[in-house]
C-alpha cells in the first residue's frame, strides 16, 4: 500500500501530470490528431505554469496554513504530552554521523520549546524508516537525539519508531498515549500538514490540541514577480497538493475524521 500511495501521489503532481499530457500530445500528433494534440500540450503547459506562480502557490498553501494562528508556545495550554510528528529529518546511511535537516525540522524546535516552556513534561517522537530507503535508522531516533541536543532531558522523550505515514503516526502514538494515561495532548507538526494530522488523531480517538509550526507563507506586498513562474513556487504547490490529496484519500479510507460541524 505504501508503494501504491507513493505512485498515485507522484502521478498526480503538477510536473508528472504535465509530462503525461505532453506524452499524450505526442501520441495524438503521431496519429494525425493535430487539434487534440495541440490541446493536450496547451493543457499541460497551463497546468504546470499555473502552479508555478508564487501568487497561486501562496493562496493554495494559505488555505491550509491559514486555519491556524502562528502563536508563541507561551500561548499554548498545559498538557500531559507533546507529540512531535516525524518530518524534516532525512536519516542517512549508517556511516553518516549526523542526519540531514530539512525545512520541516522546525517541528523538533517546537517540541523543544514546549518542554522548556513547561507546557508538557513528556514528548513522543514519531517516524520509522521507509522500506525503499535501505538500511537506515528511524526518524524518531534522530529526532530524539536532536531534542536532547536542544536541552530536552532524554528520559522525557518517548520513541515511536514504527510509523511510516500520518495514519500510523496517529495509530501508534495513540497506543503510547493510552498506555501512559496521558489525557491532554499537544500535536506538533508543520502548519501545512496539521489539518490531516489532527483528523488522523481524531479518527483514532485522540482529540489533540494543535501546536503548529513551520509556517511557510509570509505576507508580501503586491509585485509583478509574484506572477512570474518560479521553481520554488512549483515545489511548494506540489507540497500543498500532496496534503490535499492525502487528506481526501485518508477521509475516503476512514483514516481521517473531520471535526463535527458547529
Amino acid at each position: 500500500m505504501l508503494y501504491i500511495d507513493k505512485v498515485i501521489a507522484q502521478l498526480a503532481y503538477p510536473l508528472s501530470l504535465s509530462l503525461a499530457l505532453c506524452l499524450l500530445a505526442l501520441a495524438l500528433l503521431a496519429v494525425g490528431r493535430r487539434r487534440s494534440g495541440g490541446l493536450a500540450v496547451l493543457a499541460g503547459v497551463l497546468w504546470l505554469g499555473g502552479w508555478s506562480l508564487p501568487v497561486v502557490s501562496d493562496a493554495l498553501r494559505l488555505s491550509l496554513e491559514g486555519r491556524f494562528a502562528n502563536n508563541p508556545v507561551t500561548a499554548l495550554p498545559l498538557a500531559d504530552v507533546a507529540v512531535v510528528l516525524g518530518g524534516g529529518i532525512d536519516v542517512g546511511p549508517p556511516q553518516w554521523p549526523y542526519p540531514d535537516l530539512g525545512a520541516a525540522v522546525d517541528r523538533v524546535w517546537q517540541g523543544a520549546r514546549i518542554v522548556r516552556a513547561g507546557k508538557a513534561p513528556w514528548v513522543i517522537v514519531t517516524g520509522g524508516s521507509m522500506p525503499w530507503s535501505g538500511e537506515r535508522g528511524s526518524v524518531a531516533e534522530a529526532t530524539r537525539a536532536l531534542l536532547v541536543d536542544l536541552g530536552v532531558p532524554e528520559q522525557a522523550v518517548l520513541l515511536e519508531g514504527r510509523s511510516r505515514n500520518t495514519r500510523e503516526d496517529a495509530l501508534y502514538s495513540a497506543d503510547a498515549i493510552r498506555a501512559r494515561g496521558f489525557q491532554r495532548v499537544l500535536l506538533v507538526t508543520s502548519a501545512l500538514h496539521m489539518p490531516r494530522a489532527l483528523e488522523c488523531f481524531r479518527a483514532v480517538g485522540i482529540e489533540a490540541i494543535a501546536a503548529p509550526t513551520d509556517f511557510e507563507v509570509m505576507p508580501e506586498p503586491p509585485s509583478l514577480l509574484r506572477w512570474l513562474p518560479d521553481a520554488e513556487a512549483l515545489a511548494a504547490s506540489t507540497h500543498a497538493l500532496k496534503e490535499y490529496l492525502g487528506l481526501w484519500m485518508y477521509r475516503w479510507r476512514g483514516w481521517a475524521l473531520p471535526a463535527a460541524a458547529g
